[in-house]
């Protein structure tokens, strides 16, 4: 089937003519300009993009199934996403079509090199969004962190002073320690929803002491649980540790989150640090990559820590070409606004039953009370799946691939817990059964939540 592309069709193509089209911007960060992208004949004309990315399981026998709960490992339906009522976290969103068109179209030069089109146009187009000086492309957010904060800490002794539930304390398998040989302190929020001022200057040890481990970086997260980190606040820390020559990093993997909500823009919140990741793979829903920003010389080490992690890409335009367009469709396109919303939605409804909330929703995260509605954790995730859900337990995580029917499947496991209505079964995952649920009346008719 490949054979029927011609290779011209491969190679030197940033975009396909279907990303010429802009979505609208939402007014919290309007006013940045945007070059407009040279457009081409869409590769939909010769070959459809399912077709290609089916042909490996084309050949298998009817009915094969190797991947995760019957699905075939290489399916890539977009029309029923297989995220479309999972809501353990918005990492499991899965590439759209237009994601899928972008990486057959995209351009294979070498990332390595500096040759990619794609690549270096996705990088300055994030320095334009967040006001830095530069961007490079990595594979993941903790690649991303453990990066940036190698390339600042240059000798020990040195300390990271972090909230204690950080992404790069709880969730980066210790690399802070492994990989910058930094000693990294956990801060409980004295509010308990983020880091003060204060809570940072009791923390930091700006002791002339050789008995201390000196804090040379603070690392703070945006959004964490899905609270917004206040910009008055960052703002306060952020010049408190400019004066003490204290670096500052920002793990902004869902910082596009705090920016939808309105709480201050991408270049208000990158101001306030020297450097900082920023997830494509999380709620932007792209299959892989994040990106990290700072000045010029930032830029030059980090890709040298990152060459020597075993992060240098060849042609990285198969993935930042679905990234580009998850900016577009995602962040840009106002589709965070929305999952805010049913995030409210959902909340009001588990509240509705006499359910309480142990957390406020501000972003996509909805962290339900399920002990104290009387029910272990256990038995919530069991229900969840005699549901049709997909539960880690009660936060629930709202992604664009969430819509009405899932939270028709949330009232009806919200009844079983407080009203003890009967499910019926475990509802097995299946393509056939995501479509029955998504819109019985429309099943194999294309509809789609991505």
């Amino acid at each position: 089937m490949l054979s029927r592309v011609p290779p011209s069709r491969w190679i030197s193509r940033p975009f396909l003519h279907s990303l010429s089209a802009r979505p609208s911007i939402p007014p919290s960060i309007a006013g940045i300009s945007f070059p407009v992208v040279t457009t081409g004949d869409s590769v939909a004309t010769i070959i459809s993009v399912r077709r290609l990315t089916m042909a490996a399981t084309d050949s298998k026998p009817k009915g094969h199934a190797n991947g995760v709960n019957g699905f075939h490992s290489n399916n890539w339906d977009t029309t029923t996403p297989i995220s479309a009522f999972d809501f353990r976290s918005d990492t499991i969103t899965t590439p759209n079509s237009r994601m899928l068109e972008a990486i057959a179209a995209t351009t294979l030069a070498d990332d390595v090199f500096q040759e990619d089109p794609t690549t270096n146009e996705l990088e300055q187009l994030i320095t334009r969004l967040t006001g830095k000086e530069a961007a490079l492309f990595v594979l993941s957010g903790t690649m991303g962190n453990q990066v940036a904060i190698r390339t600042h800490l240059t000798g020990p002794p040195h300390g990271v002073v972090a909230d204690h539930r950080a992404h790069i304390i709880e969730w980066e398998a210790g690399g802070v320690a492994s990989l910058s040989g930094a000693m990294c302190k956990g801060v409980i929020p004295s509010n308990g929803k983020y880091l003060t001022l204060e809570d940072v200057q009791k923390a930091v040890d700006l002791r002339d002491d050789i008995h201390g481990c000196p804090t040379k970086l603070i690392s703070l997260e945006n959004t964490l649980g899905g609270v917004i980190y206040p910009l008055d606040e960052i703002r306060r820390i952020s010049a408190w540790a400019r004066e003490h020559k204290i670096i500052m990093h920002l793990d902004g993997a869902r910082l596009w989150e705090a920016v939808a909500a309105g709480s201050g823009s991408l270049v208000d919140y990158c101001a306030c640090f020297d450097s900082v990741s920023l997830c494509f793979s999380k709620g932007l829903g792209a299959p892989v990559g994040s990106m990290i920003v700072g000045t010029k010389a930032f830029r030059e080490r980090s890709r040298w820590i990152r060459k020597m992690i075993g992060g240098g890409i060849r042609q990285a335009g198969v993935l930042t070409a679905a990234a580009r367009v998850a900016v577009e469709d995602t962040f840009l396109g106002g589709k965070l606004q929305v999952c805010h919303e049913r995030a409210r939605q959902i909340a009001a409804l588990w509240k509705s039953y006499g359910g309480k909330t142990s957390h406020p929703v501000e972003t996509n995260m909805v962290w339900l009370d399920v002990e104290s509605a009387g029910l272990p954790i256990d038995k919530f995730i069991e229900l969840g799946q005699k549901a049709g859900l997909r539960l880690l337990g009660g936060r629930l995580v709202v992604h664009h691939q969430i819509g009405e029917a899932a939270i028709e499947r949330l009232d009806n496991l919200f009844q079983a817990v407080f009203k003890g209505k009967e499910l019926h079964g475990v509802v097995e995952f299946s393509a056939s059964s995501l479509k029955s649920a998504i819109d019985p009346e429309r099943e194999g008719q294309g509809h789609s939540y991505g």
